[in-house]
Formats: C-alpha cells, sequence, structure tokens
C-alpha cells in the first residue's frame, strides 16, 4: 500500500462527511463565539490520538499478544459493520450522542473524528512496515487535513450538497469502505489459512 492509497483508507474510515450532522447537532448547545474554537481543538484532539495509536499501537499489540492477522480481520470486520450503517442508516441506531454543555474529547475528537477503525487502520500500516513510518505519518497528516477542513466548513457543505446530497456521498463512501474491508478480510483469512499451513 502506498502513500495516497493509505490516506485514502484513512478518510473513508474516518467519514467526515457522515459526521458534519453529527457535529452540527452536538454544537448547537456551545456558545456560537466558541463554535470554531472548540471544533480545532477536538480536530488536534483527534490528531495526537491518531498518531499515538500509530506509533505505539504495535507495542499495545504485543503487550496483549495479538497477531496482526487478527487484527487484520478485527479491522476488516469493523469496517465492515460501520460500511453497512453507513450504506442502510437506521434511526434507533445513530451514533448521536447527547452532551450537557461544551463537549471535550468525547464525542467529537473520539469516536467521531478518530474513532475504533481509524484507530485500528493505523496500527495495522504501522505494525506490518515499521521502516516506512514517514509515510505512514504522511498518511495521517492528509487524511486528517482534509478531514479537518470539511469538518470546519460543516455549515458550508451542509447548505452546498444539502440534506440529500450527503446522504449520497457517505453511501458511496460506505461502497467504497466495503470494498476495503472485505479485502481486509480475505487478507486476514488468507494469512491465517498459510500459517496453518506452513505448521
Amino acid at each position: 500500500m502506498d502513500t495516497l492509497s493509505a490516506a485514502l483508507l484513512l478518510f473513508l474510515v474516518m467519514d467526515p462527511l457522515g459526521n458534519i450532522p453529527l457535529f452540527m447537532t452536538t454544537l448547537k448547545k456551545v456558545e456560537v463565539s466558541r463554535q470554531r474554537f472548540v471544533v480545532v481543538r477536538e480536530l488536534l484532539i483527534a490528531l495526537v490520538v491518531l498518531i499515538g495509536f500509530l506509533f505505539l499501537g504495535q507495542y499495545l499489540l504485543r503487550l496483549l499478544q495479538l497477531s496482526e492477522t487478527a487484527l487484520t480481520t478485527a479491522g476488516g470486520i469493523i469496517l465492515m459493520i460501520i460500511a453497512l450503517k453507513m450504506i442502510f442508516p437506521r434511526r434507533d441506531a445513530s451514533l448521536q450522542e447527547e452532551v450537557e454543555g461544551e463537549p471535550f474529547i468525547v464525542p467529537l475528537a473520539i469516536p467521531y473524528v478518530v474513532g475504533p477503525s481509524a484507530m485500528s487502520t493505523a496500527i495495522l500500516l504501522m505494525s506490518r512496515e515499521p521502516g516506512r513510518w514517514p509515510e505512514w505519518m504522511l498518511a495521517v497528516l492528509i487524511a486528517w487535513s482534509v478531514s479537518a477542513v470539511i469538518i470546519y466548513f460543516s455549515g458550508y457543505f451542509a447548505r452546498f450538497l444539502g440534506e440529500k446530497g450527503l446522504v449520497a456521498v457517505e453511501r458511496l463512501m460506505g461502497m467504497l469502505l466495503i470494498t476495503v474491508a472485505v479485502q481486509m478480510l480475505l487478507n486476514g483469512i488468507g494469512e491465517f489459512i498459510s500459517k496453518v499451513g506452513v505448521q
């Protein structure tokens, strides 16, 4: 996987367009004068968390004695579930969380910007080829930067695309994400079969 492919994967997983309604709803309870500050703060926190998982995730795997094969398979399953929710959303299964007052870290930074799938993707990238960490770091920065611009100007995107436009884009991203999820599952199953065969 090259840098642009990794950045695109992270961007799809972060799903900034799908998070626009969640951000706008959560920020309604925040004073207008502080909304921009809160968005920037939460985006920066999300970046720190994502970079942290990129560089420390492989050590967490070793500590928990988890294999890359298990993480690949689990990542594929998580992506599949998220993609299916993007394509077939349910009103009674919304990711919207009730927050009293000004949100801090939860739910804007985590899990809206950086959720479990983004964390596991970052861990996978580094654990497979740690020597390419500058490329993975660049991929994280690219994906985060594009997501940050979309979320920061979420009001403009919401007005430009409209509710139906946002739904259509999210469904399209969900379809792409399902393809990625299937590939991850196949990779995980293939790795498991090859290891069993070698033994």
